[in-house]
């Protein structure tokens, strides 16, 4: 059974950064388009960033664009997000999700999914 990892997750001031990282068993990420989701209370789940297979594309979402970043590590069949310039409305659960066909923001698409690292992000 694919399980999904989620780690890195964290309290930090406005203006800080955390790298989260997604972890897989019995999964080559690698192979597999990764999304990161993030979902506050009260809120939507929404895609934030995408890498395709192989890391060729990568898709953001205009609320993070420039300030996130979404990586391979093939070698530790790892996918991370690295978060810049944090802000309070960042604050949200995170979840990588993969083994969608495309890059896609509807969490539907989604066979597997992590437990999620939480982000706070204060002012």
């Amino acid at each position: 059974q694919v399980q999904l990892v989620e780690s890195g997750g964290g309290s930090v001031q406005a203006g800080g950064s955390l790298k989260l990282s997604c972890a897989a068993s019995e999964y080559a990420l690698r192979r597999n388009r990764v999304t990161w989701f993030r979902q506050a209370p009260g809120k939507e789940r929404e895609g934030v960033a995408c890498i395709s297979a192989g890391g060729g594309s990568k898709l953001y979402a205009d609320a993070v664009k420039g300030r996130f970043t979404v990586s391979h590590d093939n070698d530790k069949n790892m996918v991370y997000l690295q978060m810049n310039s944090l802000t309070p409305e960042d604050t949200a659960m995170y979840y990588c999700a993969a083994d969608a066909v495309v890059c896609s923001w509807s969490p539907g698409l989604y066979k597997y999914w992590g437990q999620g690292t939480q982000v706070t992000v204060s002012s």
